[in-house]
């Protein structure tokens, strides 16, 4: 009869560090881009450039990282702006003021690069004025 307490609690131990893992992994971790350094200031074709010839190296010099790029709108849907055909960036808050073909500049976190539909995707998107 002594196990069955043991037994009980190590159970909802373990179950704490499960919840707790996976909140973290799923929400933790979010980072304020607005007061992070932008790493790297890219126009859209420089970068869609890179991506296209070398996606290792790109991958290690932009994943992860907050950029900004500039380039023009070509397709707003919902929360994703599309920038020159190949560049999706999901904005962290819905901005009303973007419009097709405006010439725009937004930081974002890279986070890949989808070599089928040569795409590249950032997230935690916001429109600066630089």
């Amino acid at each position: 009869m002594r196990k069955t307490p043991k037994i009980i609690i190590s159970i909802l131990i373990l179950a704490v560090f499960g919840i707790t893992g996976y909140n973290y992994v799923m929400y933790g971790g979010a980072r304020d881009l607005s007061s992070e350094k932008t790493a790297f200031k890219v126009s859209s074709s420089s970068i869609i450039s890179e991506f296209t010839s070398n996606i290792e190296s790109s991958n290690k010099k932009y994943l992860e990282k907050p950029i900004a790029i500039s380039g023009i709108v070509t397709a707003i849907e919902g929360a994703q702006v599309t920038i020159d055909k190949s560049i999706i960036c999901t904005l962290k808050n819905h901005q009303k003021n973007i419009i097709t073909n405006q010439q725009v500049i937004i930081k974002g976190r890279v986070v890949g690069y989808d070599d089928l539909m040569e795409e590249i995707k950032l997230d935690q998107c916001f429109i600066i004025n630089d």
